[in-house]
């Protein structure tokens, strides 16, 4: 089945994950993007689980405040500072501090299993399954910690 060009582009813009996983998720899919995603989404387990054992070397503190009320800050954990540095990587560390901020999770573990704030059909371990397939490296968070006045 011939992919259009078009259909690869809009998923690799919605998922930021390589042209040729979007090509390959799209071919086993039909053509249908909302399966491809789904495709993707199984992926970025399998991506995470292989990638479990390297080391990090780097990251990225992430800093969200809502009112002057309360805040949250997250060190999210890459293997090198070339991920450490990119855009998306801090975006998704200050998205993560916001979490924080607005769920006050007792500890890692119950954060990873919280429901995302921004999007209920995904937790926050599925935002750092799919950090990792996309950046291709592993992705963690180290370190969280809430205040509030």
């Amino acid at each position: 089945m011939e992919i259009a060009t078009e259909v690869v582009k809009a998923l690799r813009d919605k998922t930021g994950v390589s042209v040729m996983q979007c090509r390959k998720a799209l071919e086993e899919s039909a053509g249908d993007l909302a399966k491809a995603e789904e495709i993707l989404r199984k992926h970025s387990g399998i991506t995470a689980a292989k990638k479990a054992r390297r080391a990090l070397g780097a990251g990225a503190v992430g800093s969200y405040v809502h009112d002057y009320a309360k805040g949250a800050m997250v060190l999210l954990g890459s293997e090198s500072d070339f991920v450490a540095k990119n855009p998306e990587f801090s975006a998704l560390a200050r998205e993560i501090a916001m979490q924080v901020a607005a769920m006050d999770p007792e500890d890692t573990e119950a954060l990873l299993a919280q429901p995302y704030i921004k999007d209920e059909s995904k937790t926050v371990a599925d935002l750092l399954n799919e950090a990792t397939q996309k950046f291709g490296e592993r992705v963690e968070i180290t370190q969280f910690a809430r205040f509030s006045a």
